[in-house]
């Protein structure tokens, strides 16, 4: 062998290393938790145990005729919604098709935040083809999270998620403790959410003190509970039935738990009957809220519906505010004398803020569509002096706005 051939073969000698063995870490096989005691005291109580490979979970299911009444509707009210929504000739995130799977949800945690915060109740209400059945999954005790769960069947259902406040708060929560038990469930699935908190607020901004689920259905649902306890207190009873074993007080969370899934059901309907301009009873402040979020929406023409609506069947008073986004619509749409005679009806009945922004569009109409400039220099004038005479805005605020107006006010000088 010759010396280079040598030279080569040591090489490739000293360029193999030994390899190691790659040891594959075996997984803990999962241990299911022990039955808790009281277990036959739950069933008695009328809840139905349900077992699987992750330990236990309760479960309690209620079926309702679709003429079941809660407050003013019938649950069936719900189908008269979507029959509502398939003939729209607007576009509205809150649109369900008829064939849509929908799942009304809720649920009731041991705390409002934080890691150690677990969903001991998770509530479904949905529609089958006989009837609206109710399904309730309560954690048996907390060494049976995954039980729960998995249970629930969120990792192979796909259906439209309606809430109150879930965005923010339950299916957050439902994430997080899927995250913490991910070596053990399937992936949860992503669904679309509509949160009727978020068209609450849109709807009776202005118009409602409180926006909680309660307060809606007494003032605008027609139901009132009786008998119901306070949802702060629903992680105490529960932790107390789950130490004492006794589950008479857990039973009423599960009905409150329950009302809440019904309303769900009928504020939709009512949101929607609302959004159609089918519910008499509101005032203008609503009705202008959703001529507003029509706005919003980018859909000017059921905008412009909604608002002159509000001005011919309310007074000036009520009407102020639909006057003022009316005419921001009739000017987006380029009717500016519809645009005019709005801001100019809105005027007198409006808060400072919006009355300086009507102000500054009314001049700047004049000045670059009608080439009035003794017009919009009366009401540059007019804006000066309401930001001078306004106490409430930060002084900051008004000297930036002052250097905006004495800029349009010498422009306008220049061109008279």
């Amino acid at each position: 062998m010759s010396y280079e051939n040598k030279i080569l073969q040591m090489k490739k000698m000293l360029g193999k290393k030994a390899q190691k063995p790659v040891q594959v870490e075996e997984k803990p096989a999962f241990q299911k938790p022990t039955v808790p005691s009281y277990t036959q005291r739950w069933e008695n109580a009328g809840l139905t145990r349900i077992d699987n490979d992750y330990g236990i979970v309760f479960k309690r299911q209620v079926h309702y005729p679709f003429t079941y009444q809660h407050g003013h509707y019938q649950l069936q009210s719900f189908f008269d919604a979507l029959v509502k929504w398939q003939s729209a000739e607007f576009e509205h995130p809150y649109a369900l098709e008829m064939d849509e799977k929908v799942l009304f949800f809720d649920t009731e945690t041991t705390g409002l935040k934080g890691v150690g915060t677990q969903i001991f109740l998770l509530g479904f209400l949905e529609v089958t083809d006989e009837d609206f059945v109710l399904t309730q999954y309560v954690l048996a005790d907390p060494g049976h999270e995954v039980a729960l769960l998995f249970e629930s069947k969120l990792w192979q259902k796909t259906a439209t998620m309606i809430t109150y406040n879930g965005k923010s708060f339950d299916w957050p929560q439902l994430e997080t403790r899927w995250t913490l038990n991910q070596k053990q469930l399937p992936k949860l699935r992503t669904q679309r959410h509509i949160d009727l908190l978020h068209s609450s607020k849109r709807l009776w901004k202005n118009d409602m003190e409180r926006m909680k689920l309660k307060s809606v259905e007494e003032e605008k649902l027609g139901f009132t509970r009786v008998g119901d306890i306070p949802g702060f207190l629903a992680p105490i009873i529960y932790l107390d039935a789950v130490k004492s074993g006794v589950p008479d007080a857990l039973m009423k969370v599960l009905l409150h738990n329950e009302w809440d899934l019904l309303s769900l059901i009928t504020l939709y309907v009512h949101s929607t009957n609302l959004l159609f301009e089918e519910a008499s009873e509101e005032s203008a402040k609503t009705y202008t809220n959703i001529g507003k979020w029509y706005a919003d929406l980018k859909e000017s023409t059921q905008s412009v519906k909604v608002l002159e609506k509000v001005t011919t069947r309310f007074d000036a008073l009520d009407a102020g505010n639909a006057q003022f986004y009316l005419a921001m619509q009739h000017k987006k749409n380029k009717n500016f004398n519809e645009a005019i005679d709005a801001f100019v009806a809105s005027l007198h009945f409006i808060e400072p803020r919006k009355k300086l922004q009507a102000l500054e569009q009314l001049a700047i109409i004049y000045e670059h569509q009608f080439k009035d400039y003794q017009q919009a220099l009366i009401y540059t004038l007019e804006g000066i002096q309401l930001i001078n005479k306004t106490e409430e805005w930060r002084i900051e605020q008004k000297e930036k706005w002052e250097i905006t107006w004495e800029n349009r006010l010498r422009r306008l000088g220049n061109k008279k």
